[in-house]
């Protein structure tokens, strides 16, 4: 009886099939992973943020991670910019490679693909890369065992306060648990680290450098508010006489602050309130100016540039110089996220359906090779002839173009073309025939004019082959008669000698004078 090799995941640890069936962070009232909120950000001051924000380094992230909730929750520019990185990377196309050609191989890469191509998929990823923000995060997988296979259901965005990191290596992730963190079930879990900055998983989140943007664009859009809440109205004088009481001059109070939202008030006929009309001279443009100006530091940090955020002087040319940065960061995010997949979900996925390999299936997220199509068809037309094989499949690919249906009607060269792997290479009239059926496909795309039929004048059995005939003709007989190598360089030496340089020049240049003649004058001169 063959005994089945022992899981272990990608760090060596054993892995519990018994344990993968139940899910290990599911939300208790009971417990510390409460599902309640916390709302650091507000009253934040720069005082309470340096706290929170060494506390986190010192083991206890919990409140920085609730900020950083807060923030995508409470700055709509951190939120919107924030939001694109993420769903950018989502977008891309994700491609999944078999290990190799064999079909276990290829099995293998069929479950990831069918993993991979579930309509949810690309949502599940936008929670993965949750780790852009807060610096890491964790999605529980949830596996299905109902028919004797496993096959994830859900991947499981779990809220990052619930996690804290080992003290000793400050890396590894830990559940929150009465009495003592627990580490993370293998192969239960996917754990993505971002590395926007190199360090300490906790310090490499986004939201620790907008935090104190976030704090201080908070602050100004507060004197925002009350600059214009009380800008243009006149001040209100309230005066009361010498003998009013306490409540009397409560009462008055209140009066002269009711009229400024009621415009109404009642006072006694001893009493008195003035309007001095006020002669205001500051302007909303200083809170804006703060205010953007630090909208577009986050968007530097985020997107690593401002020119798709911000209307800014420069225009195109600026957007198009800061559309490569951000090209930078998405290809940076996007490695990052398909590295995270091969060894959470890949690893975990083949080796409980099919046991261990020695190669994995890899899946890629990025944009296609962009390919100069013109290039390639110009560079296929001419090789093509030349004894270049390019499979139909393989061109129709990089084209963009379906494969026809059986009854579709087909494109094809013109009557009495033929193609060249039809006949006999060594057949000068098939070199013709071959150099014609390249011409014949052009011919679709652009009028006759006199250039090719100097072209044709050239190719035509009468004109091309008395000028060479000295050089072909016996010249496979003699080629065999060579004992060596440099025999048959001298005996092709001797016949290019041979050939009607004269007569070859006089046709070229009769040739050329008619084509230019044909283009200065727009006429048909044969």
């Amino acid at each position: 009886m063959v005994k089945k090799p022992r899981l272990v995941d990608p760090y060596g640890r054993p892995i519990s099939t018994a344990a993968l069936k139940t899910e290990q962070a599911a939300p208790d009232l009971r417990s510390i992973r409460r599902s309640d909120a916390m709302h650091p950000a507000s009253g934040l001051t720069p005082g309470r943020l340096a706290s929170i924000l060494r506390n986190s380094i010192e083991g206890d992230p919990e409140r920085y991670l609730a900020l950083a909730e807060d923030m995508e929750e409470r700055n709509e520019h951190y939120a919107g910019v924030l939001g694109i990185r993420k769903r950018q990377v989502a977008g891309l196309e994700i491609t999944v490679d078999a290990a190799s050609d064999a079909a276990e191989d290829v099995e293998a890469a069929d479950l990831v693909r069918e993993v991979t191509d579930r309509d949810q998929f690309r949502d599940e990823i936008v929670d993965i890369l949750d780790a852009l923000g807060k610096g890491f995060s964790a999605t529980e997988i949830l596996w299905d065992t109902s028919e004797g296979q496993w096959r994830p259901k859900a991947f499981k965005w779990r809220d990052p306060r619930w996690f804290r990191f080992d003290d000793e290596d400050g890396e590894t992730l830990l559940l929150r648990a009465p009495g003592q963190d627990e580490p993370l079930k293998p192969y239960g879990w996917i754990t993505h680290a971002a590395k926007a900055k190199s360090g300490l998983p906790i310090r490499g989140g986004l939201a620790r450098g907008a935090a104190w943007s976030f704090l201080f664009k908070s602050f100004s859009l507060k004197d925002w508010a009350i600059f214009v809440e009380a800008y243009g109205q006149p001040l209100r004088l309230g005066k009361y006489g010498a003998g009013a009481s306490e409540a009397d001059k409560d009462k008055l109070l209140r009066a002269v602050a009711n009229i400024g939202t009621d415009f109404a008030a009642v006072v006694p006929e001893s009493m008195a309130i003035e309007f001095i009309e006020a002669s205001l001279t500051g302007s909303h443009e200083l809170y804006e100016k703060r205010a953007d100006w630090l909208d577009r530091q986050v968007s530097k940090l985020v997107l690593g540039q401002t020119a798709t955020t911000d209307a800014i002087a420069g225009g195109h040319a600026v957007g198009r110089v800061h559309d490569e940065v951000r090209a930078d960061i998405e290809d940076a995010d996007a490695r990052q996220c398909a590295a995270t997949l091969n060894r959470d979900l890949v690893r975990a996925l083949i080796d409980l359906n099919f046991g261990p390999r020695r190669a994995y299936p890899k899946i890629s997220i990025g944009r296609p090779d962009e390919i100069d199509t013109d290039a390639l068809v110009k560079n296929v037309v001419a090789l093509v002839p030349m004894g270049l094989k390019v499979g139909m499949s393989t061109m129709r690919d990089h084209l963009g173009l379906p494969d026809p249906d059986p009854d579709e009607e087909l494109l094809g060269l013109q009557a009495g073309s033929s193609a060249p792997e039809d006949q006999d290479q060594k057949d000068p009239s098939t070199q013709t025939s071959a150099l014609r059926t390249v011409t014949a496909g052009a011919q679709v795309l652009r009028p006759d004019d006199a250039v090719d039929r100097a072209v044709d004048a050239i190719l035509d059995d009468h004109g091309w082959e008395p000028l060479i005939g000295p050089v072909i003709e016996g010249l496979d007989e003699e080629l065999a008669g060579a004992e060596s190598l440099e025999d048959a360089k001298a005996i092709l030496e001797r016949r290019i000698e041979a050939l009607g340089v004269t007569a070859f020049a006089d046709t070229l240049a009769r040739l050329s004078f008619a084509a230019r003649l044909a283009g200065e004058t727009d006429e048909d001169v044969s």
